[in-house]
């Protein structure tokens, strides 16, 4: 059963629905390879699709970027400031190709400080603590908050608010083998009762790939 709330969003929020995460460190902090402090973070995959949700984004970006302008000065923030928000069917800020994942999706990453632990409930609202069923692949709503830095560098970033788990998704890089599948099912029980390769998978929180 669904919770409703009346949650309202300020400007600079948006409340994302059914959306795929990857890359996902939402139970622990994770140290990226660019970063020198754990942080919570997770990528989010929206569909191009979506034009209601990216115009939500876009409003969200357009108001964190006023409310810089009010805190630096106008004469401070570029007239167009670098977002997190990419093109899923281009390249990464590494020159790279996405992976097959972010095609059609745009494509950007939340964090959160690590003394903010990110809350992670279900459907229910009830927290989830089995790490297992959280994983790159599945499917979630989340609270993400625009807002612009000024430091060694400016642009718009993305912090990370409370996630919602909505279903389960494929596991990017697929699922692992269960062990039904390949040492057979015990004598006198029923066969692979833990759902075999469509049960939530173990995931490597660096990688993001299967473990």
């Amino acid at each position: 059963m669904e919770v409703l709330t009346m949650f309202t969003p300020k400007a600079t929020e948006v409340l994302l629905k059914n959306v795929r995460l990857s890359y996902v460190h939402i139970m622990e902090p994770h140290t990226a390879p660019n970063q020198t402090k754990p942080k919570y973070s997770t990528t989010i995959l929206l569909p191009k699709s979506d034009v209601a949700q990216k115009q939500a984004i876009d409003a969200a970006i357009a108001a964190a970027v006023e409310e810089g302008r009010q805190k630096y000065g106008a004469k401070s923030v570029p007239a167009k400031p670098k977002t997190p928000v990419w093109d899923g069917d281009g390249y990464t800020q590494n020159g790279k190709e996405f992976g097959p994942e972010a095609k059609g999706h745009w494509v950007f990453t939340a964090w959160q400080d690590p003394k903010y632990k990110v809350e992670v409930v279900d459907m229910t609202g009830a927290p989830i603590t089995d790490h297992a069923q959280v994983y790159s692949g599945m499917y979630a709503n989340v609270l993400v908050t625009f807002y612009y830095y000024d430091n060694q560098s400016q642009g718009i970033a993305c912090s990370l608010g409370p996630v919602q788990k909505v279903r389960d998704g494929e596991a990017l890089g697929g699922a692992p083998a269960s062990a039904a599948s390949v040492f057979g099912a015990p004598q006198g029980s029923a066969a692979n009762v833990y759902g075999g390769v469509d049960a939530a998978p173990q995931v490597n929180p660096i990688t993001g790939q299967p473990m």
